[in-house]
């Protein structure tokens, strides 16, 4: 499963897996609990696939992030927790994403991505690649 399906709803914590679309807008499975909610058409909801962090050159999708860390951590869980200290969370960012932009992306956004990415360890969500994208790329180069 990729991260097109995985959900962040807001005033909820952990992530959310789709379920299915109803009339009023969807069922999603919690990964922390398993437990099932509805969520309404209003509620504000962000995609994981469409989340950038902000750099000094561009936009670095979310997947991309997660595969840094993935790749400093040998595949495991980080070995900082989301509830340490600010300078340490922007230390081991500054170590994953070295030219993120300190201005736009704030603790609270570093906050997210390690525990979204422990939780998607945890649910051994691992493949963070995106092969359409990839496929375009490809192309482009050539």
């Amino acid at each position: 499963m990729g991260l097109e399906k995985i959900l962040s709803v807001a005033g909820k914590p952990g992530l959310y897996k789709l379920i299915t679309q109803t009339r009023t807008g969807f069922v999603a499975e919690s990964l922390l609990d398993g437990k099932r909610i509805t969520v309404s058409l209003r509620a504000s909801v962000s995609v994981l696939s469409e989340i950038a962090i902000y750099t000094l050159e561009e936009e670095v999708p979310l997947r991309e992030v997660f595969q840094k860390i993935q790749t400093k951590e040998d595949g495991g869980k980080t070995s900082i927790s989301h509830k340490e200290e600010k300078i340490k969370l922007e230390e081991y960012f500054f170590e994953v994403l070295p030219n993120y932009d300190e201005d736009r992306v704030y603790v609270s956004d570093i906050k997210k991505v390690i525990q979204w990415y422990n939780i998607l360890n945890d649910n051994k969500i691992t493949d963070f690649s995106n092969e359409k994208e990839e496929k375009t790329n490809t192309s482009e180069e050539e």
